[in-house]
């Protein structure tokens, strides 16, 4: 698993190798949405990969003013793999996006940033690599219906795991085996009717170069999980887009649909993205001390205190939709309390069971998939940093079933909580983005704020919701 090409030289050796006719350069937006174009092999020279191919900035969103559109992708050709769904062989690269004006790395494109936060992290001293291990939960349906008009709002999601099917008339029989609300951990088949689709999956996971551990069942009905191996912040963040981009199609080409939200289901379990953290250093773990809580190193602890310091603005790029706030409820595996815990799935940051020095890590359990991955993992690096240049002390550790705490001892006892909504997030970023800096631009970090308030925050707001039609028409 891993790298297919090297180099440059290595890169037209395998286009020849695999009959590679199309080239397709990607790049990421803010939203972390994946964009393509796609060039003849032919019209791609060693020169060009070396110095970009332009392309129009002002067509994507929030980034470049009309008069002054012009942009290049800049390939990383180490990252090239085949395409697993095209009908002609076609080979896709990773690219960042350069700014011919400043003629520097684009202050808005997230790959860029999250290659400036590792360099960040070499000067600081601290350490040489970061790792991340994201594990993306998500919903295959069978059917969705989305309707968004002045006068009618309304949505129907369907999977033939769902308990509401148990009466419907379904072609060739209903049987009967599905799992029930917050019951679809690890059943078997029947019940687990996506053994054949996630084996799929992960077979073509592989093809693209990700190493695969393991596929099951989650909690919720219609939920589904496949691990795979951690890399360093780039590689986990290029995996990711990878991961999404197979699960989607797989699905898709099987005649279901897959989808990363987070909470597309009421009263059921929603997907999220626990991220698992470390900082090394000369081959060396700097988050393992033997002994000590979780056999936690005081750098790690810090680490995490930086997190949770920041974790109201943090929220703006980890849980950067008005559905995350959706999910971050108690009661679904979903943490909102700020506090850390040794293998306690109610705290925000979990200290996973078993892990020698090699394995010793943080998991922070708030961050879901509607997050660019990029802009996710740079902004928790950023925070921890600053919480180990400060020795920022998180809560905890608390051992506890945080979910069982009401609301007045919340309070009372002043546990730091998430935001409960994306304009709070948003607008802690407002108030704290210095520990940011210089990786996010101030400039970019007003694009973004402004951003999600135009596209996420007011339209939502706006919005009369059926629950709301229901519990107050008549009042």
């Amino acid at each position: 698993m891993g790298k297919f090409v090297n180099n440059t030289e290595e890169f037209f050796v395998y286009c020849k190798e695999n009959e590679v006719k199309f080239v397709d350069f990607r790049f990421t937006d803010m939203k972390g949405t994946w964009h393509h174009v796609t060039y003849m092999l032919s019209a791609v020279s060693a020169s060009s990969l070396n110095n970009g191919f332009p392309f129009d900035g002002s067509s994507i969103d929030a980034w470049q003013p009309i008069h002054r559109s012009d942009m290049l992708l800049k390939p990383d050709v180490d990252t090239a793999f085949l395409d697993p769904f095209t009908a002609d062989s076609t080979i896709i690269v990773f690219c960042d996006v350069y700014d011919i004006y400043k003629g520097e790395m684009y202050e808005k494109c997230p790959r860029s940033i999250a290659k400036k936060a590792l360099i960040h992290l070499s000067e600081s001293g601290v350490g040489d690599v970061a790792y991340f291990g994201p594990e993306n939960e998500f919903f295959v349906f069978e059917d969705v219906k989305i309707i968004d008009k002045a006068n009618e709002s309304y949505y129907r999601v369907d999977t033939e795991d769902g308990e509401w099917n148990d009466g419907a008339t379904i072609e060739g029989g209903n049987m009967g085996h599905r799992a029930r609300t917050k019951g679809g951990y690890f059943p078997v088949a029947p019940i687990d009717t996506g053994v054949d689709l996630r084996a799929e999956m992960m077979q073509v996971l592989e093809q693209v170069g990700l190493e695969v551990v393991l596929g099951h069942h989650e909690v919720a009905q219609g939920q589904h999980e496949l691990g795979i191996v951690f890399g360093d912040l780039i590689e986990a963040a290029d995996n990711v887009q990878k991961l999404k981009y197979v699960i989607k199609m797989v699905a898709h080409l099987n005649g279901k649909t897959a989808t990363f939200m987070p909470k597309p289901l009421y009263g059921d379990n929603g997907s999220g993205m626990h991220v698992h953290q470390s900082i090394w250093k000369d081959g060396k773990n700097l988050f393992y001390k033997q002994g000590e809580y979780g056999n936690l190193s005081d750098m790690a602890r810090h680490y995490i205190g930086g997190v949770f310091k920041h974790a109201r603005a943090v929220a703006a790029f980890t849980n950067p939709s008005t559905n995350s706030y959706k999910r971050l409820i108690p009661g679904f595996e979903a943490p909102s309390i700020l506090t850390y815990s040794s293998q306690n799935r109610s705290a925000s940051c979990r200290i996973p069971y078993g892990a020698g020095e090699k394995a010793t890590r943080i998991e922070m359990r708030f961050p879901d998939s509607t997050a660019c991955p990029y802009l996710g993992f740079a902004a928790m690096l950023m925070a921890g940093l600053d919480g180990i240049k400060n020795k920022l002390e998180p809560v905890g550790p608390m051992d506890d079933d945080l979910y069982e705490l009401e609301l007045d001892e919340i309070r009372e006892r002043g546990l730091p909580q998430m935001p409960h909504t994306l304009r709070g997030a948003l607008e802690a970023l407002v108030r704290d983005y210095e520990f940011l800096q210089p990786v996010f631009t101030k400039d970019m970090v007003d694009t973004y704020q402004h951003y999600k308030f135009e596209t996420q925050v007011w339209p939502n707001e706006a919005r009369p919701t059926p629950f709301e039609l229901k519990t107050m028409y008549s009042c």
